[in-house]
């Protein structure tokens, strides 16, 4: 039975590892072909032809669109993480009024589909003359990513004991010696995790991208990936949107395998307490 058990999870694994990882697995294949072969059906790679990997760089300016999402990408989470573990340490230490309500509220924003904010962030950005600029995208990209970074930042930051912080008040630390020296280094693992996960959604976010800026210059690479043209008006390039798709893929998987530990340690963190 217990082998019957054993078969039975890696089999499912198996099968979960497969449906995930075959989409990126064909398009790096289809990133390799070219003309007619693009439209027939090969699961293994029958050639190695960079040229739609060239294509993307000298059809459009594909590497100034890459910086402006790591531009705007970072900056969400430098942002995101700073305003997240000060909001935290509030949420979770300091006891006032309305503290509730005003939690529930910030993740409430979290709710709203883009589509239904989207006309007053669009008023918002042009008033403030943002229009077509990263800072823009940036003040767009946190109403995604802050609500959900203070909601997992103050969850960790009350599961830390308290006779830590009593130490450091004893010593004479303020509150910010106290965040800075004493919580953010235990915080680290959630941190990341929260870190990665407003760079993944900043990275791929595609809506605001797409309303915000006007020009190719200032776009990010999924409005950029969406917006390729062909030679003519009738073509779709498709291995040259595949090429572009594995290139701004790649940078998450490295991501990922760079900080897997701390990714796995902040999301177990907590879940076990005594």
């Amino acid at each position: 039975m217990k082998i019957l058990t054993r078969i039975g999870f890696w089999l499912l694994v198996a099968i979960i590892g497969l449906f995930s990882i075959f989409p990126f697995y064909y398009a790096v294949i289809s990133s390799f072909r070219s003309g007619a072969a693009l439209f027939t059906i090969a699961y293994w790679p029958e050639s190695f032809d960079i040229s739609n990997y060239i294509a993307v760089f000298e059809r459009q300016p594909f590497g100034t669109n890459i910086f402006n999402s790591i531009a705007v990408a970072g900056s969400v989470v430098a942002i995101s993480l700073g305003l997240g573990i000060t909001a935290a340490y509030a949420f979770g230490r300091i006891r006032f009024g309305g503290r509730s309500l005003l939690l529930m509220t910030i993740l409430g924003v979290s709710m709203f589909p883009q589509v239904a904010v989207l006309s007053g962030m669009f008023e918002l950005i042009r008033s403030f003359g943002l229009y077509n600029t990263l800072p823009g995208l940036i003040l767009a990209n946190l109403m995604l990513t802050l609500p959900f970074t203070v909601w997992v930042l103050t969850t960790f930051m009350r599961e830390l004991p308290k006779e830590i912080e009593e130490a450091a008040f004893v010593d004479g630390a303020t509150p910010w010696i106290v965040v800075r020296r004493v919580f953010l280094p235990l915080m680290a693992p959630a941190a990341v995790t929260t870190g990665l996960l407003a760079f993944i959604v900043s990275w791929n976010e595609f809506l605001f991208a797409l309303t915000f800026t006007l020009t190719n210059e200032r776009r990010t690479v999924p409005p950029a990936i969406a917006l390729m043209s062909g030679s003519t008006a009738y073509e779709l390039p498709w291995g040259t949107i595949m090429a572009a798709s594995v290139i701004v893929t790649l940078p998450i998987i490295a991501l990922v395998l760079v900080f897997q530990r701390k990714i796995v340690a902040g999301l177990t963190a907590g879940a076990v307490k005594g």
